[in-house]
């Protein structure tokens, strides 16, 4: 076996009916790795040149890792019909994940190159990227991005909804507080009462606005009451559609093993 094909099979995960390779499971540990050392990085006690080397010699070194294993992808997806060639190799640069692979540590591997360290204080938010890095391996990603297509349509018709409700609740907040009433401050504005409106309608309340009329505690108490179902509306949805998919594809795993079985016994069939 040539090491292209070696390579397709460590590290595309389409290769493999089931489970990850060893490859693969590195650089998912590698990602959950490098998200607790972007965690560490921010601790004040640790702002001291001894952690501030590790924490250089780490991200130099995953970002290696990273460009080693983009340039290894791109290389060995011609084992793949769909990406030979030249054009086949732009095609599988230019999908999601692959871009995705790209942005994990290019911007930082070309801004360390150049030693800009401030730029690479605002890039590291870019090593969020890495997170789809993981998606494309584990099979419950896929299932929650195919649950809210599902369901983009009920989703989308959800949130205009809350929208339209924040916006309501905004404008007669407004003019019952901050107009007839005398919280000129609070309630000054419409942008400004979409504020107490956001935390209301979301139940977190945070107390720091509210209405202190009877008109406006009264209308604020049908608003709290309305979004507790426009709150709730979305979350039903989408575990709906998310029950589906699940109950979908463990019924077209079933088929495929059933056929899988079938195909078996008339192999061992016609041998005999």
């Amino acid at each position: 076996m040539g090491l292209k094909r070696r390579l397709y099979e460590a590290l595309a995960p389409e290769a493999r009916r089931t489970g990850l390779s060893l490859t693969n499971a590195c650089i998912v540990g590698l990602v959950i790795l490098s998200f607790l050392f972007l965690a560490l990085e921010t601790e004040p006690t640790l702002q001291v040149p001894g952690w501030q080397l590790v924490f250089h010699v780490f991200n130099v070194t995953v970002i290696c890792i990273f460009a080693l294993e983009y340039v290894a992808r791109v290389w060995s997806a011609g084992i793949d019909p769909a990406y030979r060639g030249f054009r086949g190799r732009l095609r599988f640069m230019a999908q999601f994940y692959s871009i995705a692979d790209l942005l994990a540590f290019l911007p930082e591997l070309i801004l360390m190159a150049m030693g800009s360290g401030m730029s690479l204080l605002v890039l590291r938010v870019l090593r969020l990227a890495r997170l789809i890095k993981i998606a494309r391996f584990i099979p419950a990603f896929e299932a929650l991005g195919a649950a809210v297509r599902r369901a983009s349509s009920l989703l989308l018709t959800s949130l205009a909804l809350a929208v339209t409700l924040v916006y309501v609740a905004a404008v007669l907040l407004y003019f019952v507080e901050g107009i007839g009433g005398n919280q000129q401050e609070a309630f000054a504005s419409i942008p400004r009462a979409i504020w107490w409106s956001v935390a209301t309608l979301t139940t977190v309340g945070y107390g720091d606005v509210y209405p202190v009329t009877p008109l406006g505690r009264f209308c604020a108490g049908i608003i709290a009451i309305a979004g507790i179902g426009v709150v709730a509306l979305p979350a039903g949805v989408f575990a709906s559609a998310f029950s589906d998919e699940l109950r979908e594809r463990e019924l077209s795993s079933l088929r495929s093993e059933l056929e899988q079985t079938r195909a078996d016994a008339a192999a061992e069939k016609s041998n005999d």
